[in-house]
C-alpha cells in the first residue's frame, strides 16, 4: 500500500489542489463536487498574483506581472534599473530624513513589496529593513523603498522553481460557483 500526499489551499472562494496521485486527486474532486457547487478552472496558471508555468521536471512560480504592476502603480516603469536592492550605506534610523506628510503611499508600497518577497527572496532583507519604519516613514526611507523598485525594474523575471515529476504532481484551480 502506497501513501499519497494531497495539498489543498483555500483562499476565500478559490481552491488550489495538488498531490502525488492524479487518481486520488480526481476522486477527491468528485467528492468535493458532490458536496459543493464548484467550478473547475482547470490547470492552475495564475493565483493571487502568482503566475505558474509548467516544465518537464518543475513548476515555476513568478510574480513578474505583479512586480510590473507595482512599478506601474508607483509610476516607476521607466525608472533606471540598479544592480542591488539596497545602497551600500543602507542603514537608517527613525530620525533619518524628513517625515513624510503623506505616509499612505509608503505603507502601500512596502506592503506590496512584502507580498512580493514570497517569490523574491533576494529582496527579503531590504524589504524587512524598510518595513521597520512603516509607522513614521521619512523621505530617506521612501528613497530606500524606491530603490527596491529600481532593482525590480532590472530583475523582473525571478521565479521559484519547484522540482517535481510531471507524472506525480499537478495543480488544479477551483472556485465556488455563485
Amino acid at each position: 500500500d502506497q501513501s499519497h500526499m494531497m495539498i489543498l489551499l483555500v483562499y476565500v472562494d478559490d481552491i488550489i489542489l495538488t498531490g502525488s496521485s492524479q487518481a486520488h486527486l480526481h476522486s477527491f474532486i468528485n467528492q468535493l463536487g458532490a458536496e459543493f457547487d464548484i467550478r473547475d478552472l482547470g490547470r492552475l496558471n495564475y493565483f493571487l498574483g502568482i503566475a505558474v508555468t509548467y516544465h518537464s521536471d518543475s513548476i515555476h512560480l513568478t510574480y513578474t506581472k505583479y512586480a510590473l504592476n507595482i512599478l506601474k502603480r508607483h509610476n516607476m516603469l521607466d525608472c533606471k534599473p540598479v544592480s542591488t536592492p539596497m545602497a551600500s550605506k543602507g542603514r537608517f534610523s527613525r530620525t533619518h530624513g524628513t517625515p513624510l506628510t503623506y505616509s499612505t503611499f509608503y505603507r502601500q508600497l512596502v506592503g506590496a513589496l512584502q507580498y512580493l518577497t514570497m517569490t523574491r527572496p533576494d529582496i527579503s532583507y531590504v524589504v524587512q529593513h524598510v518595513s521597520q519604519f512603516i509607522g513614521s516613514p521619512t523621505d530617506a526611507h521612501l528613497e530606500a523603498a524606491k530603490r527596491i523598485l529600481h532593482y525590480l525594474k532590472g530583475t523582473p523575471g525571478h521565479c521559484i522553481p519547484i522540482r517535481c515529476s510531471t507524472n506525480s504532481s499537478f495543480l488544479v484551480a477551483f472556485s465556488y460557483a455563485d
